[in-house]
C-alpha cells in the first residue's frame, strides 16, 4: 500500500461484485471514509456514493453511474479514494495511514527503520516497520505502550523496543 498524493486518503479497492444493481464489496475498507453521499475518486473520474450496506468491516457500495453487474466487474481491483478535505475529523491520539507510511522510526537515538504501511490485524492496528538492518519487519501494535510519539511533521514515531521484546 504505497502512500498516495497528500490531497488524498485511500478508502478502500473495489471487490467483488454484490447483486445485480452496480453494487461491490469493498476491500481493505476505511469505513468511516465510505459515507453515503461522500464523493470517491476511482481511476481519472469522481464519483458519488449513492448506496452503503454491509458492515464497516465489509461494506458493499454503489457509485453513480455503476448501473449494473458488469460495471461493477469493470471496476474491480480500483482503488477508492477521498479527498481529505471530506474527511472526518480525528481524535489526538488517530492518524490516517498514508501519514505514518515513510515515517522513520526509532527507539530514542537509536534509528529501527522506515513504517511500510499500516495493518489492521484483529486485535489492533500494527506498523509494519522495514527494520534497516535488514533483519525482517518489525511490527509495533499501535499501543501506548509501544509508541511513545508520533510526530508528523518531523515524519519520526519513537517505539519501546523492550516493550516489544526487541531491547
Amino acid at each position: 500500500m504505497a502512500g498516495t498524493t497528500s490531497g488524498w486518503l485511500r478508502a478502500g479497492r473495489v471487490g467483488r461484485a454484490h447483486g445485480l444493481d452496480g453494487s461491490f464489496y469493498v476491500l481493505e475498507a476505511t469505513a468511516p471514509l465510505l459515507e453515503l453521499d461522500r464523493t470517491v475518486l476511482i481511476g481519472e473520474r469522481e464519483r458519488k456514493i449513492v448506496r452503503r450496506a454491509g458492515t464497516d468491516t465489509r461494506p458493499i457500495l454503489r457509485l453513480e453511474g455503476c448501473e449494473d453487474r458488469d460495471a461493477a466487474r469493470s471496476l474491480a481491483g480500483a482503488e477508492l479514494l477521498v479527498a481529505r478535505a471530506q474527511a472526518p475529523e480525528l481524535e489526538a491520539d488517530e492518524w490516517w495511514a498514508e501519514d505514518l507510511e515513510g515515517c522513520a522510526v526509532s527507539d530514542g537515538d537509536r534509528r529501527i527503520g522506515v513504517v511500510r504501511r499500516l495493518l489492521a490485524l484483529p486485535s489492533c492496528e500494527v506498523l509494519e516497520v522495514a527494520r534497516e538492518e535488514d533483519a525482517g519487519d518489525l511490527l509495533v501494535p499501535l499501543v501506548s505502550d509501544a509508541v511513545r510519539h508520533v510526530d508528523l511533521e518531523r515524519r519520526e514515531i519513537d517505539v519501546d523496543l523492550r516493550f516489544l521484546g526487541e531491547a
